[in-house]
């Protein structure tokens, strides 16, 4: 059921470690902190596009689905072959299908090419597991910890920063330059990555690559995002979501069932079930559905027109720079999250983090009437991110073998993009199931909704306590 796939050993460079060490993690922060921020670059200017190219809203959604799908696909196969074969090698795959998706999107002339190349984009998505992977391979133990804060925090901010930054740069050029921008960026991305990234060492020990489960893998990666992501506009009792649900789960089954017969897994299931690793993955499911559901919601609600009694009226790019606390908190507690280890052990930094942030969306679901009371909110909520960002990787690192970090890492950011999937497809159907009769929602739906991410927040700190302590936890 399985296909050899034969690769040479991966060269191993010789790059002097002082220099490579300082460069390395340039590359590496820049490729990460660009795939993140094209998650959310997008998501404020689809009436945009939509306009220019001439399409319908439920097509123009699918600027982001196919990305959502393509990232989640990806990020598990590529981070095993990446632990297989070389992350060097890997990470500059990723980084020039990030370049030329961008590209493609740039000059689409039609929805259709811009699906493509958001679809090439998101095979960027192996940059986290690998990057982390490389971080492990290359920094002394001593360091990893600190240096994977630093990332962590510039992942999270560049998942924000694509918020803040879409509607200036849209209003200053054109739609198109949320592409070019980052596509220089990422080429100049590679050519550092080529010159200063050494190949880490590949697995002595798997030659093959379990087609099979690959095939499983994305199967029921597809069929369980996609109707989560469609719900609110399919609704959640079509025959299109149901069908596409039960699907996932005979397909979870049979994925499952052919990893744990596999003498080559490319999920190692036995890795799965370590107690801080199925833990961590659960808190990841939850803050993920906290996380991406307020990125996508507060600049809505700030959004909606003073008329209805309760919004702002804000522009894009007003409701853009109001999430601009969240991020200076969430870079801050991300940078400091990694040295506070030798002080403050990485799962009590994950409860702290998890209960900071059910905090502040509680405090967001009760007082949202004046900007200083968001900007306080969204301020604690950075500090949560950063901390909860950082601990998990952490504690996902030090937990399973160095051969297996790329992958382990990889599928916890899977686990967190479908927590998004369900905290967006769930927060969408409360906000338009309490309408006004204008059809704007109304402030007791951005109130309901709110107050069911704090308690997914809240359940994930619970969950948090009874991650085990790993080595030097």
């Amino acid at each position: 059921m399985t296909r050899a796939l034969t690769l040479s050993p991966p060269p191993v460079a010789t790059t002097p470690p002082v220099r490579a060490g300082r460069f390395t993690f340039a590359a590496l922060a820049a490729a990460a902190a660009s795939f993140s921020m094209l998650q959310s670059l997008v998501s404020p200017v689809l009436p945009t596009i939509q306009h220019d190219l001439r399409t319908s809203q439920s097509t123009v959604t699918w600027v982001l689905t196919a990305w959502l799908l393509s990232a989640a696909v990806a990020t598990p196969i590529m981070g095993r072959i990446g632990d297989m074969y070389g992350k060097r090698r890997t990470l500059l795959v990723a980084l020039a299908a990030i370049v030329v998706g961008c590209v493609i999107a740039a000059v689409a002339p039609n929805i259709g090419v811009l699906i493509v190349g958001r679809i090439v984009q998101g095979l960027g998505g192996a940059v986290f597991p690998v990057s982390f992977g490389i971080i492990r391979d290359e920094l002394p133990p001593a360091r990893v910890p600190s240096a994977i804060g630093g990332l962590s925090a510039l992942i999270a901010v560049g998942g924000g920063l694509g918020v803040v930054l879409a509607g200036p740069v849209v209003a200053a050029l054109d739609w198109r330059a949320l592409f070019w921008i980052p596509a220089l960026v990422v080429a100049g991305t590679f050519a550092l990555a080529l010159r200063f990234v050494r190949e880490s060492p590949a697995s002595e020990h798997r030659a093959r690559i379990n087609w099979l489960a690959g095939v499983l893998l994305s199967g029921w990666l597809v069929a369980l995002i996609l109707p989560l992501s469609k719900a609110p506009a399919w609704g959640w009792t079509s025959g299109r979501v149901i069908v596409a649900l039960l699907l996932s789960g005979l397909l979870i089954a049979a994925w499952v069932l052919v990893e744990l017969r596999s003498a080559e897994p490319l999920i190692d299931m036995q890795m799965m079930r370590l107690p801080a690793v199925w833990t961590t993955n659960a808190v990841a499911l939850l803050f993920g559905a906290g996380m991406f559901a307020t990125y996508a919601f507060l600049p809505q609600f700030l959004q909606t027109p003073r008329s209805t009694g309760y919004g702002f009226g804000t522009t894009v790019t007003g409701a853009g720079l109001a999430m601009l606390p969240m991020l200076v908190t969430m870079a801050v507690a991300g940078f400091v999250s990694g040295p506070l280890t030798a002080y403050v052990p990485k799962k009590v930094q994950l409860l702290l983090g998890t209960a900071i942030a059910a905090v502040s969306c509680g405090g967001l679901t009760l007082f949202h009437g004046a900007y200083w009371q968001i900007f306080v909110a969204t301020g604690a909520f950075g500090v949560g991110l950063g901390l909860t960002f950082t601990a998990m990787i952490n504690l996902i690192v030090a937990t399973v073998p160095a051969g297996q970090t790329a992958v382990a890492s990889g599928m916890n950011a899977n686990i967190r993009t479908i927590g998004g999937s369900i905290g967006a497809a769930v927060a969408s159907a409360v906000i338009t199931a309490h309408a006004t009769p204008s059809g704007l929602p109304s402030e007791s739906g951005y109130t309901a909704a709110f107050a069911v991410l704090t308690g997914m927040l809240a359940l994930a700190a619970v969950i948090a306590v009874f991650v085990p302590r790993t080595r030097s936890a």
